[in-house]
């Protein structure tokens, strides 16, 4: 099946009401063709009824999510074969090793060749041999991974994908998405995990209470034109002079003769320049990261 050039996933005014507030409500979101696109948001938020939405699982209440097109509900048997999918619970058919059950996928997708299989199966250091139902959370999460993986989709959707897994998993696992992001594959995922999507996104879509609130682009948020310093001086003199120079500060801390300030990168040498002469203790840069622009978004709600 050929794919759209532009929008693979789309939700418009997409409703699920479970009544009682619970749901998603009036979302819209696109995500292009080669775009990974995160999803944030705490638990009980809606990520996992905006996924099932997209997957054809759920009936909307109103509006639809459509894929390459077609609207997720109507199609959902040939949407299935576009995407790859690694639900947030586990629940394994009634086989007894992971072999079995990748087998078993592999012949149900029409796959012949394992190689790749193989190939992430090294990779993520995981024993398919070992008994499914005494897996851990971790060893089942990598089985699906391989299991949604292997049949090279183009499309990609991983709910909460690394719960369970170690630290080191992890980077595995997200090293793994990101070689699938580079082969051009268009990616959604969910975590609650605000670096997670700092390290491999495109964009990212916050969730708060079933509404779609903000979607940021990361791009802007690694390019600010602006940068935050935090500078303490060594003396009230100083931290008293330096207050009346005329910066942009956002916060005065008086018992640490602190203060924090934001300016424009293009003007970074002339802060520099004015703190000659002060007693400065120390400066440091105040990193903006992803969940830093949520929190204001939220604030602001």
């Amino acid at each position: 099946m050929e794919l759209k050039d532009e929008a693979l996933i789309e939700i418009k005014d997409l409703t699920k009401d479970y009544g009682d507030s619970k749901g998603v409500f009036n979302e819209n979101l696109t995500i292009k063709k080669g775009e990974m696109v995160g999803f944030v948001g705490t638990n009980g938020s809606g990520k996992t009824t905006t996924i099932r939405s997209i997957l054809g699982f759920i009936k909307p209440t109103k509006g639809a999510a459509y894929v390459n097109g077609m609207e997720a509900w109507s199609h959902q048997s040939e949407i299935a074969k576009l995407i790859g999918y690694v639900p947030g619970e586990i629940a394994f058919p009634d086989l007894k090793t992971g072999v079995n059950f990748i087998k078993s996928q592999a012949e149900y997708k029409g796959i012949k060749d394992l190689s790749y299989a193989d190939e992430l199966i090294k990779e993520l250091q995981l024993d398919p041999r070992a008994n499914l139902k005494r897996m851990s959370k971790g060893m089942k999460q990598k089985t699906a991974l391989v299991a949604a993986l292997m049949a090279d989709a183009p499309i990609i959707i991983l709910d909460e994908p690394t719960t369970g897994l170690d630290p080191l998993m992890r980077d595995s696992f997200l090293e793994i998405i990101r070689k699938e992001h580079e082969k051009g594959k268009t990616i959604f995922m969910s975590s609650h995990m605000f670096n997670e999507m700092e390290e491999t996104c495109d964009r990212v879509a916050l969730i708060s209470d079933g509404h779609i609130i903000d979607i940021a682009d990361m791009n802007q948020i690694r390019n600010r034109p602006v940068v935050d310093f935090k500078i303490e001086f060594n003396d009230s003199e100083s931290f008293e002079k330096f207050k009346n120079l005329g910066f942009n500060i956002t916060r005065v801390q008086e018992q640490y003769n602190q203060v924090t300030l934001q300016i424009e990168k293009v003007n970074i040498n002339n802060l520099f320049k004015s703190l000659k002469g002060l007693n400065v203790k120390f400066i440091s840069e105040v990193k903006y990261t992803l969940e830093k622009h949520f929190k204001e978004i939220m604030k602001e709600n």
